[in-house]
């Protein structure tokens, strides 16, 4: 097991194939956004719970979503038709991440896995334009939302809430749809989820992952708060 030292300016992860066969690569480290972005770079993401070390990981099949292939269900589609939510970009992150590390039913005890000091950390990267939100409201309440990294045309999601039936998938649908639009290819969901799948995400060998990795960051990052373009029809 690769340890890393909490404020050690060696910010390199060990090659991904070192991982367990679980996906587990590395334990320790600190949440630097410097660390953050070195991780995502080479397909690695934190994931841990209260009381654990920061563990890191790259799992093998890896969860993606390729823009184009954006699955709407007739519900779904009905859903939008009716505008019954309206979706920001980029205007409410801690709200969004806040939310999303409330208790979730699935986790042991009601639990969470987004800490405060990932909030924090993720909080950062948004103030410096790598981290962005996806702000779904009813009115004037937030409703559904998720949140993500986004390097070169990569988008790493990390994690979404509902507060209202399909209001994180309206959210999502809204940001595939931008992200398309400004040429992204990739849409990283880390880890398998019947939510994700009937979106359209698949499941792809961690090498062809990182291969598309590679590709994508090598177009310039988008940065700073984002906006949807005006014009974008979502349909």
């Amino acid at each position: 097991m690769f340890v890393l030292k909490p404020g050690s300016e060696d910010l390199r992860f060990p090659p991904v194939e070192l991982a367990s066969p679980e996906g587990l690569l590395a334990v320790g480290g600190d949440l630097r956004a410097e660390r953050l972005l070195e991780a995502y770079r080479h397909g690695v993401f934190p994931w841990y719970n209260p009381g654990q070390p920061i563990l890191w990981w790259s799992p093998d099949p890896r969860a993606v979503l390729f823009p184009a292939k954006l699955r709407i269900s007739r519900s779904l589609r009905k859903t939008l038709r009716r505008e019954k939510f309206s979706v920001t970009l980029d205007t409410a992150f801690r709200d969004v991440i806040e939310a999303c590390a409330e208790p979730r039913r699935q986790y042991p005890g009601g639990g969470t896995w987004i800490t405060p000091e990932m909030i924090e950390a993720y909080v950062l990267l948004h103030e410096r334009g790598f981290a962005h939100s996806v702000e779904v409201r009813h009115g004037d309440q937030l409703v559904g939302g998720l949140y993500g990294v986004a390097l070169g045309s990569a988008y790493f999601g990390e994690s979404m809430f509902s507060r209202e039936s399909d209001a994180s998938k309206v959210g999502f649908v809204h940001l595939v749809k931008q992200l398309q639009r400004w040429g992204y290819g990739l849409i990283d969901c880390q880890l398998p989820s019947e939510h994700l799948f009937s979106l359209g995400a698949e499941q792809i060998r961690r090498r062809d992952f990182l291969a598309r990795l590679e590709k994508a960051l090598a177009d310039p990052d988008r940065t700073g708060h984002w906006r949807f373009d005006p014009d974008l029809v979502i349909s």
